[in-house]
């Protein structure tokens, strides 16, 4: 009997030829899925840090002499009266700190600061609108009576470089670490309250964050306290899902 041939190729066709075929594509494939495996956990890590200066180099908590800033595209201007007077501790309820806590609602873009079960204040905020604001439960690691926050994308038009930003409490958990920089501040760039309008932070009116600031826990007149064993942040619950704008 005579060996089949390719059409316009007189080579006879070998019986291991396709299973070759097979083998090597099998493993290129196999080879591909373990490359894509191993490189997955690492591509799937969300990197962003939500305020690349002040969660990075500038943790001093002091007040800049420059207050020009951009917000969005537009220039701004940190006005001069947050230069003037140090926040001072506990001015609202309990003064232990062991049952305070605050609760962040997005959907309702309100801040609840409880003592118990008992609401000592609660105050509009703008969550994240650029930037999604992480729920859970987290604690604040760090307060800063000043700082200078930047990021967002100038080719998305979504940049901004703001000085003085006051009355900053940044706040961490195992799946947000510190060097993400989300917290709950000041924000004088927009008087928008109660709609989201940050790139991940909460963000509040300057009357109301002190308030909350000199409440909360680590407890300072300093102008950057550390939360410590002695002295522990206040823990932060952040849950629901902001409207759409």
């Amino acid at each position: 009997m005579k060996k089949k041939t390719r059409p316009g190729n007189k080579k006879p066709i070998k019986p291991f030829d396709i299973p070759k075929i097979s083998l090597v594509i099998a493993f290129v494939s196999f080879f591909a899925l373990g490359i894509l495996y191993l490189v997955k956990p690492f591509t799937s890590i969300d990197t962003t840090c939500a305020n690349s200066i002040s969660c990075i180099s500038d943790l001093s908590g002091e007040y800049e002499g420059e207050t020009s800033g951009t917000f969005m595209g537009q220039a701004v201007t940190a006005p001069t009266y947050l230069s003037q007077g140090n926040a001072q501790p506990f001015v609202l309820g309990d003064n232990t700190g062991s049952n305070k806590r605050i609760f962040v609602d997005l959907a309702n873009q309100r801040l609840y600061a409880k003592e118990g079960d008992a609401i000592i204040h609660e105050f509009p905020v703008s969550t994240g609108l650029w930037g999604r604001t992480p729920t859970g439960d987290f604690t604040i690691w760090i307060k800063l009576r000043y700082t200078r926050m930047q990021g967002g994308s100038k080719e998305k038009g979504t940049y901004y470089n703001l000085p003085n930003v006051p009355f900053t409490m940044f706040f961490h958990n195992k799946e947000i670490p510190k060097w993400r920089g989300y917290g709950i501040h000041g924000a004088y760039w927009h008087n928008n309250f109660g709609h989201p309008m940050s790139h991940g932070c909460i963000n509040m009116k300057t009357e109301d964050v002190e308030k909350i600031y000199n409440w909360a826990q680590p407890s300072s007149d300093k102008h950057t306290v550390y939360a410590s064993d002695e002295n522990p942040g206040t823990p932060i619950t952040i849950y629901g899902t902001a409207p759409l704008q």
